[in-house]
Formats: structure tokens, sequence, C-alpha cells
């Protein structure tokens, strides 16, 4: 291989590590509790997802940092993670249902002075979640090799999220379809319900007509 066929070649490989580094981002999210209510976030996922989720109060009076509690719950509302009285904390799972998953926030007591109180969430799922350093003393691979692995993960997460759209795309034709069809019923029902009313007044009128020998 040539040089010019070598640098193509790095070029590639910079241009798909670079991608893979876009697809691992994680979602850090920034929340201000009031005093009083909750807060929640939520993202959708798709089934058989790791998640992974850091989470801390942020206050610039150290000396009291009020505490919150967290409930995490699945989309058919399965309790998956449930802290009281607490000012930092972790939860991780793996998804068993695919759909929105929801993570509320509220303050517990009240909080002293004014102003909310911050929450940052780094909330990580698939590929950004998964522990790569660990990978990789367990593999014994590193620079590219370890890079392409994570491309290899990237772009399996990406098919699984392609495969996911697609069966949601069928679920939200099929229901469009079932829909239509139901519609066009109801609206041959309503014209023949139309129809019969009609008939029914004219052979009324007919007969009035009939009794009062007006024809």
């Amino acid at each position: 291989m040539g040089v010019r066929g070598k640098l193509v070649l790095v070029c590639i490989l910079g241009v798909l590590i670079c991608s893979c580094n876009f697809f691992m981002v994680s979602e850090a999210v920034w929340l201000n509790l009031p005093a009083s209510g909750t807060k929640c976030v939520s993202e959708e996922i798709h089934n058989n997802v790791v998640v992974l989720a850091d989470y801390v109060v942020v206050s610039d009076n150290h000396s009291h940092i009020p505490s919150i509690s967290v409930k995490v719950t699945s989309p058919y509302g399965n309790n998956l993670h449930h802290k009281e009285n607490v000012t930092h904390g972790q939860f991780a799972f793996t998804t068993h249902e695919a759909g929105n998953y929801l993570a509320c926030f509220w303050v517990d007591g009240h909080i002293q002075g004014s102003g909310d109180v911050s929450v940052n969430i780094d909330w990580k799922t698939g590929i950004a979640a998964k522990d790569w350093d660990s990978v990789a003393r367990k593999e014994k691979i590193e620079g590219v090799e370890l890079e392409l692995r994570k491309l290899e993960g990237a772009v399996e997460a990406i098919h699984e999220n392609l495969l996911y759209l697609k069966s949601r795309e069928e679920e939200l034709r099929s229901v469009s379809e079932v829909t239509n069809t139901r519609v066009a019923l109801f609206g041959i029902m309503s014209l023949g319900v139309c129809i019969a009313v009609s008939a029914l007044q004219v052979w009324h009128l007919k007969r009035y007509f009939q009794k009062k020998k007006l024809i």
C-alpha cells in the first residue's frame, strides 16, 4: 500500500472514530427543583438497553445541602429506583420494556433560604454506559483496536435503534390502518342510519297525509 492509500485509510479511521465518539456522548441535565412540586426527565428507550445515571445536588451553601427524593419508573409503571433524603446517588438497570422511562425528583422538607435546588443528572444509555476501561483491561486491547471496538458497539447500537424505529413505524401504521377502517365503518353506519331515518320519516308523513285524506 502506498503513502496515499495509508493517508486515505487514516482519514477514514479518524472519521469513524469521531462518529463513534459522537454517538457515545452522554446526556447531562440540570434540574431546578422548586420548594414544592416534582420535576421529571424522561427518555424513550427500546428493550434490552443498559441505563446508568448519576445525580447530585449542587448548592452554594456547603454547610447545608438540601436533600431530595428520587423515583425512577418504567413505561408500565414498575419502580426501578426509589431513594429519599439523599444528596447524591446512582441508578442502573437494563430495560425490559420499550417506551418512556421517567426519573422524577423533588425536595424533602423545606428549603432554607430562597431559590431552587439545582440537581445535576448524568444520564447514559447503551454503549455510553459501558465501562470501556474494564473491557480494555479484561481483553488487553488499547489504542486503535479499542476505538474499533467502540465503533463496533456504536454501529450495533445504531442498527438496534433503526430496528426499533422500524417496529414503531409498523405499529403506528397498523394503528392508523385500524383507525381508518373504523372511521370508514362509522361513516357507512352513519349514512345507513340517516337513510333509514329519512325513509321512516317519508313513510310516516305518507301515512299521516293518507289518514287526513290529503293524498
